[in-house]
Formats: structure tokens, C-alpha cells, sequence
């Protein structure tokens, strides 16, 4: 089994090393996954503040409420910009809920401005709020056309509060 991984390991470096020194390989690959390796990811941190916020329940049938919250915030730090938030949220009797939301951020990421889109996945408990969400594909408009990210956030709940976003572009 030793002489097999040598001889492997040997063809592969010689067939790597007869390669012409201006060819470069079609595509990076990471042998820990199926695909091909993610682009460098940059990591933007940022203070969400919220300046509005408005929840208008349109299902109260049952003791767990469904709600639809309006937000609207201002991002400052990593990520720049303003964004309107529409969340669906199920609130259950002791004060905790779930929500989903999609937001357009238009602003500056990285040095490069125009808009994209983030949906989110939210649980609040005890009047706090974590998120994780991630950058819609095919969202991002002018300089940011392209983006892809994920991150969160983490705070009090319509208080503001800190978020990541690590991303990239295709």
C-alpha cells in the first residue's frame, strides 16, 4: 500500500513539473469538499442602528401570533448604508419568536458602492435577537454585482446592533 502512495505521489509531482511554466491550473480545488474552493472572503463589521420600527400582527387565530415587522436602519463601520427590513415573525406566548426577513442594502461594502440583498433567519429570546443571513445571489447592483457573503448579527431586539459580514465576489 506504501509503494502505491510513492508511485502516485511521484507521478503526480512529475506530471506537475512537466507542466510549461506559464500554465496555470483551470481551477483551484479544496480535497475537503466536493466543489471547487471558495474566492478570498473579506470580513466587514458593522453597527446596525435602527431607527424605526413598526410590527402590525395579521394572524392572532392562535395562542403563537403572526406578525409582519418594518425596519428601517442605518449601517456604519465595515458597511455603509441604509436598508428597509420586511421580517414575518411567529410570537409565542412567552414573549420569544422567529422570524425571516429580506432587506436591500444600499450603500458602500469594501470601498465599492451600490445595493444588494440579505435574507435573514432571526430567533428573539428574552428581548435579545440572533441572526445569520446571507447575501441573495444575483442581488448585488453596480460596483457590488457579483457580491456573495454570510454573517449575522446579535443585539437587543429593535435596540441595534453589531453585525459580519464575511463575503466575496464571482
Amino acid at each position: 500500500m506504501m509503494i502505491f502512495r510513492t508511485i502516485a505521489l511521484v507521478t503526480i509531482v512529475c506530471l506537475g513539473a512537466s507542466l510549461p511554466a506559464n500554465a496555470q491550473p483551470a481551477m483551484e480545488t479544496d480535497m475537503n469538499s466536493t466543489g471547487p474552493q471558495r474566492a478570498a472572503r473579506t470580513h466587514a463589521i458593522a453597527k446596525v442602528a435602527v431607527r424605526t420600527s413598526e410590527a402590525k400582527p395579521y394572524d392572532q387565530s392562535a395562542s403563537s401570533a403572526l406578525v409582519e415587522i418594518t425596519i428601517e436602519q442605518t449601517f456604519t463601520g465595515g458597511i455603509e448604508g441604509d436598508s428597509q427590513v420586511r421580517a414575518l415573525q411567529v410570537r409565542r406566548e412567552d414573549r420569544s419568536a422567529s422570524m425571516v426577513s429580506m432587506q436591500r442594502v444600499r450603500g458602500r461594502l469594501g470601498g465599492r458602492e451600490g445595493t444588494f440583498v440579505l435574507q435573514g433567519s432571526e430567533v428573539v429570546d428574552n428581548g435579545k435577537i440572533k441572526a445569520t443571513w446571507f447575501v441573495v445571489p444575483g442581488s448585488g447592483t453596480g460596483e457590488l454585482a457579483g457580491l456573495r457573503g454570510e454573517g449575522g448579527f446579535a443585539g437587543a431586539f429593535g435596540k441595534g446592533s453589531e453585525a459580519t459580514l464575511d463575503y466575496w465576489f464571482e
